[in-house]
C-alpha cells in the first residue's frame, strides 16, 4: 500500500488505467522502539448528515445504540455538518459525561417533530420462521 500502484480504475478491457499514488512513511517511537507507519489522508465531505437521539442547540449530541458508530466520525469529516435531533433539549441539560460528539463539529441542529422522529427508514426488523426456510 505504501509503494502505491494499487488499482483504482479500470477500462473497458480490465486494464488498470489509474493507479495509486505512493503514500508517505514516517517513523514513530512505540513502547517496543521505533515503528515506520503510512501515513493517509482524511475523507473531507462538504456536508455531514447525521441523526442523533438527543441534543442541545449548541450542537452537542447523544446517539442512541450503533447510531454512536459512524454518526460522529461523519460529522468530523464534513466542513457543514447538520444533526437531526429526535429530541431537543435545553443547553445544560445533557450531563457532559453523556456526550457522543461536542457541538464544535456541529453548524446545524434540526430538531425533529415526533411523526418525523418515529420514522426510521434505515431501521427494519426483520424476522423469519425458527428453523424453516424463508
Amino acid at each position: 500500500m505504501a509503494d502505491g500502484g494499487l488499482p483504482w480504475r479500470y477500462d473497458e478491457a480490465g486494464n488498470v488505467t489509474v493507479a495509486s499514488p505512493a503514500k508517505e512513511v514516517r517513523e514513530f517511537d512505540t513502547a517496543e522502539g521505533p515503528r515506520a507507519f503510512v501515513l493517509e489522508r482524511a475523507i473531507i465531505a462538504d456536508f455531514g448528515l447525521i441523526r442523533a437521539w438527543r441534543g442541545d442547540r449548541h450542537g452537542n449530541l447523544v446517539f442512541k445504540d450503533s447510531a454512536r458508530n459512524f454518526n460522529p466520525l461523519c460529522a468530523m469529516a464534513g466542513r457543514v455538518t447538520i444533526a437531526e435531533v429526535e429530541e431537543l433539549v435545553e443547553p445544560g441539560e445533557l450531563p457532559p459525561i453523556d456526550v457522543h460528539l461536542p457541538g464544535v463539529y456541529v453548524q446545524r441542529v434540526l430538531p425533529l417533530t415526533p411523526e418525523q422522529a418515529a420514522m426510521k427508514r434505515i431501521e427494519k426488523r426483520t424476522v423469519r420462521a425458527r428453523g424453516g426456510q424463508g
